[in-house]
């Protein structure tokens, strides 16, 4: 047992200096050693087997006024690596994401509707293949594969339980994948990981409590509490665009009647401004608003009603200290959010919290998932032994 008390905290030490390092990077080994209360000899043998494995680097830091040097240590970025993945309806973006958080490579990809599980997952991994080739990627820095995506995911086994975008129904991609290409794989839905980035990089650092909203093919949120993703009982929380709103109202591509989603996401619009004339895209319905026709007009406030309603919900629900509103409506259309900002407060945000929360919109826009999606594969499978 004392053996593996000591082994045991062998390794917690090692980890909270390499913690200290990345979190506060440039720092001295004499400021780990205040700071985590270990004595300078050990700091100094985690300090060496992290440089010796390829994670640090020293540099000298000349002190204001002095001249004196300090010997300052700093993480190499890239000496853990890992694949983010968004996958989506019409295509799928690949990223290779650094320890840090950042991306360092990103390139899309097109998918078709109709196209199988399988030949979505066999050209995710010959693209990855050839990916790590050009850009000279050295395989054992790479510590797994995230993938992000539309829907219901069984994020301890892997699989995607139910996703009406992709069309796809108890799909183990975790499984295909990491036989294809040698990785450990790590799924879950697009809005988590999002959350997640957002949390760790983006607009919601600093937060306690952060809510994601995301507005475009679907509608759907996440909560990050205190670092972590708020999963439920089977990894469904925040799945808000199915609420009713209307027993009797349109079908959704769910299957029930009167979802939230049905009055927000941009191919309900489509149709209904359809019943007026032929619109190809969103782009379309905001130039006839633009222009002062009426149906685009009431099309469009009624969906920033919506959305206003929806964060008033999630707020109510949740009580989050920082709501991000993400996915297509925000991402192309910024201005928006003043609207919507003037709608939560003015009609629909319940008064006792109107002033409890900041909104912001996604810092990250669409690399969100990439990177997101990347920092779960780390989690998941990164290692310091």
């Amino acid at each position: 047992m004392k053996k593996h008390d000591q082994d045991f905290m062998r390794r917690q030490n090692k980890i909270t200096v390499y913690e200290m390092i990345k979190n506060f990077s440039p720092i001295s080994r004499a400021m780990i050693a205040k700071r985590t209360g270990m004595s300078a000899t050990t700091v100094s043998r985690i300090v060496g087997e992290l440089s010796e494995n390829g994670h640090v680097s020293e540099f000298d830091q000349v002190s204001a006024g002095l001249g004196r040097k300090a010997t300052m240590l700093k993480l190499i970025e890239t000496s853990v690596l890992s694949i983010g993945i968004e996958l989506d309806k019409y295509q799928f973006k690949i990223g290779i994401v650094d320890v840090n958080g950042a991306l360092v490579y990103s390139s899309d990809h097109k998918r078709l509707p109709q196209e199988s599980a399988d030949t979505t997952i066999s050209n995710i991994a010959r693209l990855l293949q050839q990916i790590v080739d050009l850009e000279g990627v050295n395989p054992s820095r790479v510590a797994g594969i995230g993938i992000g995506l539309p829907g219901i995911v069984d994020s301890e086994r892997g699989e995607v339980v139910f996703s009406v975008q992709l069309g796809w129904k108890n799909v183990n991609i975790a499984k295909r994948l990491s036989a294809l290409t040698g990785y450990k794989v790590a799924v879950d839905n697009e809005l988590k990981v999002r959350a997640l980035a957002e949390h760790i990089r983006g607009a919601a650092s600093g937060s306690k409590r952060t809510a994601l909203i995301g507005f475009g093919t679907g509608v759907g949120s996440a909560l990050i509490i205190e670092g972590n993703i708020y999963r439920g009982e089977s990894n469904s929380a925040g799945e808000i665009g199915h609420i009713t709103i209307d027993p009797n109202g349109a079908l959704c591509e769910c299957g029930k009647a009167g979802c939230l989603q049905t009055y927000i996401i941009t191919s309900s619009l489509l149709n209904e401004a359809g019943k007026i004339r032929k619109v190809a895209s969103l782009d379309e319905i905001f130039e006839a608003r633009q222009s002062g026709e009426l149906w685009a007009v009431q099309l469009i406030e009624r969906a920033l009603t919506y959305m206003a309603i929806t964060i008033n919900n999630v707020l109510c629900v949740y009580n989050p200290d920082m709501i991000i509103l993400s996915g297509e409506w925000i991402e192309r259309f910024p201005e928006i959010r003043h609207e919507i900002e003037e709608l939560c407060s003015n009609r629909f945000v319940w008064e006792p919290l109107r002033n409890t929360y900041g909104l912001q919109c996604t810092s990250l826009g669409g690399e969100g998932v990439m990177i997101g999606s990347g920092l779960l594969a780390q989690t998941c499978f990164f290692t310091l032994e």
